[in-house]
């Protein structure tokens, strides 16, 4: 399903809230992903001693650019090359995107390799960052997201969302 058809199917939807909808059609189209909720992500990445997660982030490099998850990795969404990833078998690995589709699709891809401990940050930076979790560009702590196009960033609170650039 084209990405504007989801986010339009999702923001249309009737029953409950449009993110609880989003997350319930991104569940369904990739049952066999294992999910992660942010409060989860943010004790994993807190734990002192313990082995930190594998953060990739299946965003364009426009969005990544703008800002993302401190020490996260990008992988192209379109073209993903897991193989060069370089991923420990037994290391846990947590991808995101905006919203969670990308990303399920990338951690499907990483679990077909046999990596077992694979999950999806379920919202993506969007319940991220809308839960005032931190973000950051570089190695700065930064405030906006980029909300991949005007319809998905209805799901990105307003004072969080870049400006578009009107190349888009």
């Amino acid at each position: 399903m084209p990405a504007v058809a989801l986010g339009l199917v999702a923001l249309l939807w009737t029953g409950g809230d449009s993110a609880s909808s989003l997350k319930t059609v991104i569940a369904a189209r990739f049952p066999d992903v294992q999910r992660v909720d942010s409060a989860t992500l943010s004790r994993w990445m807190k734990q002192a001693g313990a082995a930190q997660p594998v953060l990739l982030d299946a965003r364009t490099k426009a969005e990544f650019a703008v800002s993302h998850l401190q020490g996260a990795r990008r992988v192209d969404p379109d073209k993903p090359k897991i193989s060069a990833l370089r991923v420990a078998p037994d290391a846990t690995v947590v991808v995101y995107c905006s919203v969670g589709y990308r990303s399920a699709d990338i951690a499907q891809q990483i679990q077909r390799t046999g990596i077992g401990k694979v999950y999806n940050l379920e919202g993506g930076i969007f319940a991220w960052a809308n839960e005032g979790r931190p973000i950051y560009r570089d190695d700065k702590r930064v405030k906006l997201v980029h909300p991949y196009d005007e319809i998905w960033g209805l799901f990105l609170h307003k004072d969080l969302r870049a400006p578009l650039s009107k190349k888009q």
